[in-house]
């Protein structure tokens, strides 16, 4: 199979269909889940798809190295094209990474004016601007504040690109109505989309719990394969 048909048979298009059209540029966009659910992976799958539609991902991780993360990718990469059958392998993982660039930062010494120097260098350097930001690893939305956040959605509106991040849920966290835990919850103007990885007995539910201005949430029929970390239908 060839990446089109790839595309444009993956299970996120249902996402996108399912939030109006994708997360859209200028936005914040965060996935939720207990500890060790699929977070990353869910993350990658999103980066992978845009990847292989030409679109420019930056990856930015805090704590782990670079070839941990270039790894997981080459994981969930090799995944896919086994189940797709991929008849141009190769040519589409150097596309992938010929489009991708990945910057890791130690907690400790990160900022996001370190975030920023990065992107400025990248556009200057390499004539790299991306269309995507995976931000994995901040904010603690636990302990964030308002302008930590403001900050992500500024930087998102200012590069014009669509930027996720994650959060870990807790069993014993306070939720508001919709299900979304109060410490996400209290940004909610800062943030277009929020997603829940629920682990279940052998696979991983997603639950969309916001749905940019909407005010019903689509039920989303997909689903995280806990042995490949790929998304497919359920």
């Amino acid at each position: 199979m060839y990446k089109k048909e790839v595309n444009e048979r993956s299970p996120l298009r249902v996402f996108e269909r399912s939030i109006h059209g994708g997360l859209g540029k200028g936005n914040v966009g965060v996935v939720m889940s207990r500890a060790g659910v699929g977070k990353t992976a869910f993350l990658v799958d999103i980066a992978l798809d845009d990847l292989m539609r030409d679109r420019r991902v930056l990856h930015i991780n805090i704590d782990d190295p670079v070839d941990k993360v270039r790894g997981f990718y080459d994981e969930i990469f090799n995944d896919l094209a086994e189940t797709e059958k991929f008849a141009d392998r190769d040519r589409v993982h150097l596309g992938v990474e010929r489009h991708r660039l990945i910057q890791t930062f130690a907690r400790e010494s990160f900022s996001m004016d370190k975030v920023k120097q990065g992107i400025a260098m990248a556009r200057e350097h390499m004539s790299f601007d991306p269309d995507v930001i995976i931000l994995d690893g901040y904010p603690s939305f636990s302990a964030a504040t308002e302008a930590q956040v403001r900050e992500i959605k500024e930087l998102a509106t200012a590069i014009d690109c669509e930027l996720w991040v994650a959060a870990r849920a807790r069993r014993d966290d306070q939720r508001n109505a919709e299900g979304v835990p109060e410490k996400v919850a209290r940004f909610g103007p800062l943030l277009s989309v929020i997603v829940e990885l629920e682990s279940e007995a052998d696979h991983v539910r997603l639950n969309l719990l916001k749905d940019h201005e909407n005010t019903h949430c689509a039920d989303v029929f997909l689903e995280l394969d806990p042995k490949t970390l790929l998304l497919r239908w359920r």
